[in-house]
């Protein structure tokens, strides 16, 4: 609970929020420099999808294992559960600002050190590093931009913050294709990750703390003269008064919930209002997360090259296009979701997934019935592949699959039966139809789990 509330962002908000910075810039300022967080978010999701392309071809183990490629995705993930809770105990006890910037060295280590990985094994252990970094400024950006925002533009600047998430995205895919012929590729596109860690952590330093947490450690002065930075000089005492009043009251439930984080737990699924907004917003995280947007993300340029395109090249630009459309979707969420209401737009966007999933499991399986196998028996009978240079000089010639064909530009795999059918374009631009609606229904339920939760 914060003072005044979490209003919920209304059709003139956004225009209210853009005149409000504009007279007092130093509520952007704010905004944008914990709003980074989420942009390390989005960049460490969309950066790795793409990098991983090029660690599979300088690691043999990387491109045989995939429980090695999904162990190099999903450790960030988990450091990033870790770190979230970890990141709440840090913001308790020592304020927003400390748990930023120690978010930003944590991340800014992870990316050095997934730079100059010899080994896999050390990428693993940047990631968790990455990861932990990640968990603790995506928990505490959003509150921070809350809790040092006013309250009638609050709804909006929490929501840019999601819009730095999906930017960080296509900003990640935008880098990696910019990188593809650099020496050194996939380092870079991780090393770089460091330096928006960077520049927050050079921002941060110069902004105050929370005014929140600040009055709840009895730093009443200090609060006030942030108050005074972020609100006009006859509104100040007011939003002093509110300040006061919602600490109190949180004071005065966390007394009857009781001390220690296990008994917090307990005693606020005793609550039954605080029970209700925690099945609310679990219930909506974990629909959000099932929807497969992550997923998706992650392996994006993996999921083109099953369809045919092995260039790494064409298929970071065609995810490209998945990026640029996941921003888009969190842009028209923003503009129609309080016009329009959150279960209208979320049934419309569901009913488009579900109709799209169908269509696609559809495309592919009968692309899968269609196209004959191929071995190296069958490729055998093609002679000695004189059209391919690169086959006739390769060492390990025998263990050429269809995918190292593509890749060596030598042409299709093929058997003497028939030519492989293509359904690429199809799977392709389906696939990216869906990534718009994934990612729609994201930002409505992520913005469905606030109303709820204030419920």
């Amino acid at each position: 609970m914060v003072e005044g509330g979490v209003a919920t962002a209304d059709k003139t908000e956004f225009t209210e929020c853009w005149r409000t910075v504009w007279k007092t810039p130093y509520i952007m300022r704010l905004a944008l420099s914990a709003g980074i967080g989420g942009l390390l978010f989005g960049y460490d999701t969309g950066v790795i999808s793409g990098a991983l392309l090029y660690i599979r071809e300088d690691f043999e183990d990387v491109d045989r294992k995939t429980w090695l490629q999904e162990t190099i995705v999903s450790m960030a993930v988990a450091g990033a559960i870790v770190g979230a809770a970890f990141g709440g105990y840090i913001n308790d006890r020592w304020g927003r600002r400390v748990a930023i910037l120690g978010a930003d060295v944590v991340f800014f280590f992870g990316a050095i050190v997934m730079a100059v990985a010899p080994k896999p094994w050390v990428i693993v252990i940047g990631r968790i590093f990455v990861g932990l970094g990640v968990g603790m400024a995506s928990m505490t950006a959003p509150l921070y931009i809350s809790e040092a925002s006013p309250a009638r533009i609050r709804g909006a600047l929490v929501s840019t913050n999601g819009l730095l998430i999906t930017g960080g995205q296509f900003l990640a895919y935008l880098i990696n294709l910019g990188f593809t012929k650099v020496p050194g590729t996939w380092r870079w596109m991780l090393g770089v990750a460091g330096v928006p860690a960077l520049v927050q952590f050079v921002l941060m330093l110069s902004l105050p703390e929370s005014p929140r947490w600040l009055y709840r450690k009895d730093r009443v002065d200090e609060a006030r003269a942030i108050l005074e930075k972020i609100y006009p000089a006859h509104e100040v005492e007011n939003e002093l008064n509110a300040l006061k009043s919602s600490v109190e009251a949180e004071k005065a439930d966390e007394a009857a919930i009781g001390e220690g984080m296990i008994t917090k737990v307990m005693g606020a699924f005793k609550n039954k209002v605080v029970r209700r907004g925690l099945y609310a917003g679990i219930t909506v995280q974990v629909a959000q997360q099932f929807v497969g947007i992550n997923t998706v993300m992650y392996y994006a340029p993996t999921i083109v090259q099953f369809a045919g395109f092995a260039s790494n090249s064409v298929a970071l630009t065609l995810s490209l296009i998945t990026a640029g459309l996941n921003a888009i979707g969190s842009l028209v969420s923003m503009c129609f979701v309080d016009r329009y209401g959150r279960r209208r737009l979320m049934i419309i966007s569901m009913i488009g997934i579900i109709s799209f999933l169908v269509i696609l499991s559809v495309v592919f399986i009968e692309a899968s019935d269609h196209a004959p196998k191929v071995s190296g028996i069958e490729t055998a009978h093609f002679g000695t592949n004189s059209t391919c240079p690169r086959f006739l000089t390769a060492s390990d010639a025998s263990r050429w699959s269809c995918m190292t064909c593509l890749k060596a530009h030598c042409g299709f795999c093929s058997n003497a039966v028939s030519e492989v059918s293509s359904f690429t374009f199809s799977i392709v631009w389906l696939y990216i139809v869906r990534i718009e609606l994934l990612n729609f229904s994201t930002r409505t339920l992520a913005t469905f789990s606030e109303l709820l939760l204030l419920i």
